[in-house]
């Protein structure tokens, strides 16, 4: 086995939180997926609650303490990232935001993320495509095609997990998995289109 490592970045603010929950299954969800692949996995977490302070001061000084360099330095130098942000006022949450802004501009560009948000209910959920995907688009990271939502009643009693959300973080942690070690760029969808037996100037003449 070859070793990957993953950084997970998760934006609670209460302790315990349902998007540190979230961020765990998907973390377990995609070692397993990795393992599966034949590669062992190195996991670092970044609990940005505690360095909103280090962020704050980052903002205004322009520079990092010591602590938040060493959570900047896990993020941008692992194999893959997993995202995770509470929901607030249909966008992700202001410390999820701070901690992306102070990156350099350079530091995920190509990097497999996998996306995740939670919140107190289902109508938030469109906020992963409209605000939280745009984001890393930015920042040219390369996210998975599958971004994993969880609402209150996706958990059943705090630690369960209905079966549509188990679904959910299991395709999205084969596909970081298939990013992380390659394999997505060997598989590409075959368009129906690209060598048609008509040609369209027949097509336009109704032949």
């Amino acid at each position: 086995m070859t070793t990957r490592t993953l950084a997970v970045v998760s934006a609670g603010l209460s302790v315990p939180s349902s998007t540190r929950l979230l961020a765990d299954r998907l973390t377990a969800a995609t070692v397993e997926a990795l393992e599966a692949r034949g590669e062992d996995t190195t996991v670092e977490v970044v609990e940005l609650r505690s360095h909103a302070r280090d962020l704050a001061d980052n903002l205004v000084t322009g520079f990092a303490n010591q602590e938040l360099r060493t959570a900047v330095d896990t993020v941008t130098g692992t194999d893959g990232l997993i995202a995770v942000t509470p929901i607030f006022s249909a966008s992700y949450s202001g410390l999820f935001k701070t901690f992306f802004d102070v990156l350099d501009k350079e530091a995920l560009v190509g990097k497999p993320v996998l996306l995740g948000a939670t919140a107190g209910t289902a109508r938030h959920s469109l906020a992963l495509e409209h605000a939280v995907r745009p984001l890393f688009s930015y920042l040219r990271a390369v996210t998975v095609p599958t971004a994993v939502f969880a609402a209150s009643e996706d958990w059943a009693g705090g630690g369960g997990v209905d079966r549509a959300l188990a679904g959910r973080i299991d395709r999205a942690a084969g596909e970081l998995a298939d990013l992380v070690t390659g394999r997505l760029a060997a598989v590409r969808p075959v368009d129906p289109f690209a060598d048609p037996t008509t040609s369209f100037e027949d097509l336009l003449r109704g032949r």
